[in-house]
């Protein structure tokens, strides 16, 4: 299958996604709720399902196997994406013991497989996989003599053929056992819909070439946990899907329950949720698939997001239904057994965290590395060569060569920025940051610049937009009002039209660095009759303009970085309007933010896994706090390639919006995680500030990020966005997110 050349296992090729909605189309068509319903009140023992035979010949049994055993090389990442458009059917079956057995024997080197293989991925024979602890096993006649009991094996019910872990010395090996040499005794699954066994093995004789060689316990379990959770992820997306369309439909108090935050909230949860399971689930997948040197610690991260947050994905389900949910009927009990079963074949959650915490605490760490095409080196040769003049000049000089090169803001459009492609813009930040050059801090200044470009006159882009992009402005943006928060349109600052210009009355607050500021970014009300959306003029303010008043907000950290600003009577010039008079609102949100792309990094002035780590190596941590550190490190992870997404959907063209609310809700909340953490594992240390000791760092950290997640769009905020425009849901009454 040929590769996107923007693919990185982050997200998926165009022929990723015709191969989901196929499978889920074909799902939706055979696998019918009267099949899910059958198998869940039967007490047939049929080995298959009635749908068996159209779903073998979808060919999927063998996408993920070699060419050269008899598959397609597909890999596992696109087994994945077919597992979660499966997994949406709660298929009952063997479908998924099987497609495990078949990536373990493919992926040993061991004759057995050219006797299993054939069977396997025609579906005539079936197959399950022992995830338990190994069974005993003794030298015998150049083979083995295995004794013990395997527990809870998925699929073992009707398998023909079991793969058993069993301990040869030190080491775990995987044994190919037959059904018939074993004793299978059915168990009362948790999953109704899938068969479960205990496989109990006495005295079984297993010859050595039926030993899957090269096959580790650590390669089983990554193998497993991105088959498991490519089926758990199926089961998040019915669950986000089911939860969300019957908070639209569902009307209590004469109103749909989904407009009630508390309910928007938990499904906007459900959907960042999955969105994270599949990021670190696809970069497992595509890590195997390339053998990276990283691909099981990978998969050890996707073990600690996926199966948890599968099964709260299905009970926040059954919460949004309420009563219906927890009947016998509704089908969200399935997703929540499913769920339930999978979680519990990975292992505990302490189990799985804990080698996440091992494997970093060692120095273990997967990045993400944008794949770019071909055609980005040619690109990169041209930004280096023309970078290579700005490497030798003094800061004041560079400052000008950046800002005159196009290079701050390379996506506006020539002579303020390189009228960059996504492409050009990802390669100009790798060469920047590669040729050391500092890049100037606009802060606000990069929001006034592209407003200005976008919209403003010759001259507003000559005497603004050009000095900001030297460096040589500073800007804050009165935007923020006591009365309205994050309901900009709600503003109730007035501008009034007089002789040449405009007189401004009102009040802002929260604004950054306005102390500093040489110019603002206003908005203001100029026509009280039109609709709240409407009759708002977008202004550039000089600071010193008389009228202006700020005052700064000292704020927990006992700094002030925020103000507020009070306007009385200022006289604003006509030829400061940005935009046309009463459409500032288009001008605030349409400022071709969305054109620009950029690399996700971590912010410094907050609390990262690089301070975590800094903290815990050489720290006698006790269980939970490795078990928190795992957790934490899997949470980082899932932030870093979210981010990694969005600039792969960025050059793809997608909208980001959504992705990148997801992106801040999780990032934020992660420092501030981290620096909690860090604060109470120092105990009374983390109660004073001891100069070069963590605490001194980690106390300034923790109290200046609790802000992270009220800036730009407080979490409330974002899970309304995340609600309403990712899932659909309605908006609030009174709502404006």
């Amino acid at each position: 299958m040929a590769k996107n050349t923007y693919e990185l296992g982050l997200g998926l090729t165009e022929e990723h996604r015709a191969l989901a909605d196929s499978v889920r189309s074909f799902a939706e068509r055979t696998i019918t709720p009267d099949h899910v319903r059958s198998a869940v009140e039967s007490t047939s023992e049929d080995k298959f399902p009635p749908f068996w035979e159209a779903l073998v010949g979808q060919d999927l049994l063998g996408l993920h196997v070699p060419e050269d055993k008899g598959g397609h090389g597909a890999g596992l990442l696109t087994l994945a994406v077919a597992l979660e458009a499966l997994g949406r059917t709660a298929a009952p079956g063997p479908f998924v013991p099987t497609a495990l057995s078949a990536a373990l024997v493919a992926a040993a080197d061991s004759k057995v497989g050219i006797e299993l293989l054939p069977g396997l991925l025609d579906g005539s024979r079936t197959a399950a996989v022992a995830l338990g602890r190994p069974l005993d096993a003794s030298a015998h006649n150049g083979g083995y003599r295995v004794t013990g009991v395997a527990d809870a094996v998925l699929g073992g019910e009707h398998a023909d053929t079991v793969l058993l872990p069993i301990t040869v010395g030190d080491d775990v090996r995987w044994a190919v056992v037959d059904s018939a040499d074993v004793t299978v005794t059915v168990q009362d699954s948790i999953d109704v819909l899938r068969g479960s066994a205990r496989i109990t093995a006495e005295n079984v004789r297993v010859g050595s070439d039926r030993i899957l060689d090269g096959l580790t316990e650590r390669r089983v379990r990554s193998v497993a946990t991105v088959i498991l959770g490519a089926e758990a992820i199926g089961v998040m997306s019915w669950c986000v899907s089911t939860a969300s369309e019957y908070a639209k439909t569902r009307v209590q108090f004469g109103r749909p329950i989904g407009q009630f935050q508390g309910v928007k909230h938990k499904c906007a949860h459900m959907g960042i949720a999955l969105e994270k399971a599949r990021a670190v689930l696809w970069d497992a997948a595509s890590a195997l698939d390339n053998g990276d040197d990283t691909a099981d610690f990978a998969a050890d991260i996707a073990a600690v997001v996926v199966p948890d947050a599968a099964v709260q994905c299905a009970q926040d389900c059954i919460q949004v239904h309420g009563g219906i949910g927890f009947t016998w009927e509704h089908d969200a009990h399935l997703y929540y057994r499913r769920a339930l079963a999978i979680r519990g074949l990975l292992g505990t959650r302490e189990e799985r965290a804990g080698r996440v915490a091992d494997q970093s605490l060692a120095g273990t760490a997967r990045t993400s590395e944008l794949e770019l095409p071909d055609e980005a080196e040619s690109i990169r040769a041209e930004v280096r060569a023309a970078l290579a003049p700005l490497v030798g000049l003094d800061e004041d000089d560079q400052l000008i060569a950046l800002g005159d090169g196009g290079w701050v803001q390379p996506h506006l459009p020539k002579p303020y920025g390189r009228s960059a492609s996504p492409l050009e813009q990802i390669v100009i930040a790798q060469e920047i940051k590669t040729a050391g050059i500092p890049m100037p801090q606009l802060l606000m200044g990069g929001w006034a610049v592209q407003a200005v470009v976008a919209h403003g006159t010759d001259a507003q882009k000559r005497d603004l937009a050009v000095p900001t992009l030297r460096g040589d402005l500073v800007w804050c943006q009165l935007f923020s009002e006591p009365g309205a928060g994050s309901d900009l349109a709600s503003l109730t600052t007035r501008a009034e039209k007089v002789d040449g210009g405009w007189k401004v009355t009102g009040q802002k607050i929260w604004t950054t660095v306005a102390q500093f500021s040489d110019w603002a970014m206003l908005i203001a009300r100029t026509d009280p009759a039109k609709p709240k959306h409407e009759g708002i003029t977008y202004f550039v303010l000089d600071m010193s303009t008389p009228g202006v008043t700020v005052r700064p907000l000292r704020e927990m950290t006992g700094s002030a970085l925020f103000n507020e600003v009070f306007l009385d009577d200022v006289f604003i010039p006509d030829e400061n309007v940005v935009g046309t008079v009463n459409d500032g609102w288009n001008v605030a949100r349409t400022t071709l933010a969305g054109e620009r792309v950029a690399l996700s990094e971590k912010m410094e002035a907050y609390a990262t896994d690089k301070d975590l780590l800094q903290f815990a190596r050489g720290r006698d941590l006790g269980p939970l706090a490795r078990f928190r550190v795992g957790e934490l490190v899997a949470e980082s992870q899932a932030v870093d390639l979210i981010g990694s997404r969005i600039v792969l959907e960025q050059l793809s063209g997608s909208d980001v919006s959504t992705t990148s609310s997801v992106g801040k809700l999780l990032g934020m909340g992660l420092g501030q995680s981290i620096a909690e953490f860090v604060v109470a594992e120092l105990g009374a240390a983390g109660a004073v500030s001891i100069p070069g000791e963590p605490s001194d760092k980690a106390m300034e950290q923790l109290i200046a990020g609790r802000a992270t997640t009220i800036y730009g769009g407080t979490t409330e905020v974002q899970l309304n966005v995340i609600g309403e425009r990712m899932l659909g849901l309605p908006r609030d009454a009174q709502g404006v997110s």
